[in-house]
């Protein structure tokens, strides 16, 4: 990826290199638990080591997620991980009744994607004799082996992608290469059960989904007005827009479809569960979204894409496919990871205008 670069493909990259763990027959018990991310799109980026943790499983083992409840159907809808253990509050210690339900699947092993100490913590009073994770918030004494990666600079793209991060752990504990597939995900909701009103929308044609929030701060975002004129184009070809996202991002959603026509677009940010989401995504036709969990979701459930990045980094937080476009701008302030623009200006974003994203989708259709 050239630094200077408007336009580009994601870029995986190197995956970094450790040490082998060599585990005897003993260690496995009945599986390995994997502690996810807790944010969706971080948790996105580690399905592909997760995927991959599956491979060095003995046959009489299984493969376990603990990850928060709100994602949970993400995961419940890949069909190689046997069990799935939901977190009513990711923010705290496990209830009494989830460390008995990860205790009862008497893994022996333990992989956090997450930097927490308290889950390091939680998952040794669970009994899980061998923890794995990344050298974190002073937890390493707690984990069989930590591992050591760059510090984030501002400034500038940084390597490696969070997503090598994950597969270059779960690579030491004897993973194959990913070879840059991503699993299948299973449709949760049928169409005789799916919401009226979702799906009748998802019975359109040419569906644009927009994903024009991101919780992260305002600094994420590409302006609405931009949405709204990508949107406006949309329609104008004979397709219909809708603009997702949490329930907070709401007002967002309502700015990015004003003036558009009502019969052509849903605002359905806070309307849909995560496994209403998902239905939705696999029927749009393309997707335009911020960094954001929408943005990895719909990568890697193989709907095409275009992301406009300002104060984040797509060398690190790209979605995980090649149908994917990255629109960024390098300027010197960029990428500053900050919630709010530190200048008010959000100038990363002023050369990715409407034309720009514009262009590369009608190269992709």
């Amino acid at each position: 990826m050239n630094s200077d670069s408007c336009v580009f493909r994601p870029e995986l990259g190197a995956i970094p290199e450790f040490p082998a763990v060599r585990f005897s027959e003993s260690d496995w018990r009945d599986g390995i638990l994997v502690r996810t991310p807790n944010w969706l799109g971080d948790a996105v980026m580690a399905v592909p080591a997760i995927l991959q943790l599956k491979t060095i499983l003995p046959p009489y083992c299984g493969l376990f997620v603990l990850c928060p409840k709100g994602i949970a159907p993400v995961f419940e809808a890949l069909p190689f991980i046997d069990r799935v253990v939901a977190l009513s509050n990711p923010h705290a210690f496990m209830t009494a009744q989830e460390r008995l339900s990860v205790k009862r699947l008497h893994a022996g092993i333990g992989v956090l994607f997450n930097n927490s100490f308290r889950d390091a913590l939680d998952l040794k009073r669970a009994w899980i004799p061998k923890l794995f994770g990344a050298k974190a918030r002073f937890r390493s004494f707690l984990l069989e082996r930590s591992y050591e990666f760059p510090k984030r600079q501002d400034f500038t793209l940084n390597t490696p992608h969070q997503a090598a991060k994950y597969l270059a752990i779960a690579r030491s504990l004897g993973a194959e290469a990913w070879n840059g597939v991503m699993p299948e995900f299973r449709e949760n909701i049928q169409p005789e059960t799916c919401p009226p009103e979702l799906e009748s929308f998802c019975r359109r044609p040419r569906i644009l989904a927009i994903a024009g929030g991101a919780a992260y701060g305002a600094a994420k975002r590409w302006p609405a007005e931009s949405f709204r004129e990508i949107a406006r184009r949309w329609i104008a070809e004979g397709g219909c827009a809708v603009a997702l996202g949490s329930k907070s991002e709401r007002p967002i959603a309502e700015e990015i479809l004003s003036g558009l026509p009502a019969e052509l677009c849903w605002n359905a940010a806070g309307e849909t569960s995560m496994d209403g989401l998902m239905y939705l995504l696999k029927h749009s036709a393309m997707c335009v979204a911020n960094d954001s969990g929408v943005m990895h979701l719909a990568a890697a459930l193989g709907v095409p894409g275009v992301a406009p990045f300002g104060c984040t980094d797509p060398a690190a937080t790209s979605p995980l496919s090649p149908e994917w476009t990255i629109a960024f701008h390098k300027i010197a302030c960029a990428p500053c990871f900050k919630r709010v623009c530190p200048k008010g200006t959000k100038e990363c974003f002023d050369r990715i205008t409407p034309d720009v994203v514009w262009k590369i989708m009608k190269s992709e259709l």
